[in-house]
């Protein structure tokens, strides 16, 4: 990247990216792949990151040839999935950026393909943190009309923060995150998993470790430890 641009919004994705939810969604489906004789391998699990969990379902039954419909998957994962969302972690790093980056009022989104009710039942350990996030935007959103990798999703976000694309700068974790972000016109830091290739990658602006790698200053935001200005409070 030549030119730096001016950040001024920061949208995130939720699930790899703030929360480590991902290990649990691929226990989960390994578990009822496992019923059917059937094994998620890594090629599919790249691609289930980041869609909505009715997309995921529907390619995981048409992928492995699962004798189920989305609805009845969904419901058999439901049942084992959400009495472990209340312990789900952040990943590393997510709370200081988010923080630091709120007390110097740098507006901030989430823009995640999970609906109401398992966002809800993620963040139910973390609320104070997640009340510094001026827009949340969900999977099952009424204005929302495709999931990543199409750009709707980050698109509404910018739409509801008053931003416009290329002033938003996207945090993802998943293929079809930064595919969707790139889409709608916006600059993408990916972090993958430690499990995928970087390579699949090299569409994104800027490649993490982790969220404790990133450096403000190089998007042009407020560095670690700079001073807050107090008449912005």
């Amino acid at each position: 990247m030549t030119t730096i641009p001016k950040i001024t919004h920061i949208i995130y994705d939720l699930d790899g990216l703030l929360l480590d939810t991902e290990p649990l969604h691929a226990k989960v489906n390994q578990m009822l792949a496992g019923r059917y004789g059937k094994i998620i391998d890594s090629s599919l699990m790249c691609k289930l990151r980041g869609r909505k969990s009715h997309d995921s379902a529907k390619l995981i039954i048409e992928m492995l040839e699962i004798p189920l419909t989305v609805e009845a998957y969904l419901t058999e994962k439901d049942a084992i999935i959400y009495q472990y969302y209340t312990n789900v972690p952040p990943l590393t790093g997510a709370v200081e950026l988010t923080q630091h980056l709120a007390a110097h009022r740098i507006p901030q989104a989430i823009a995640t393909s999970s609906s109401r009710r398992p966002y809800t039942a993620k963040i139910q350990s973390h609320q104070q943190w997640f009340s510094i996030f001026e827009c949340v935007i969900q999977g099952d959103d009424p204005e929302l009309k495709n999931g990543k990798p199409a750009p709707d999703i980050f698109l509404l976000a910018a739409e509801r923060l008053g931003v416009q694309p290329e002033n938003c700068l996207v945090f993802e974790d998943a293929l079809a995150g930064v595919a969707a972000a790139k889409a709608a016109g916006m600059y993408v830091v990916a972090v993958p998993a430690a499990d995928m290739d970087k390579q699949l990658y090299l569409e994104a602006d800027q490649i993490l470790n982790s969220l404790s790698e990133f450096q403000p200053e190089y998007w042009q935001l407020p560095p670690f430890n700079s001073p807050v200005n107090a008449s912005k409070l």
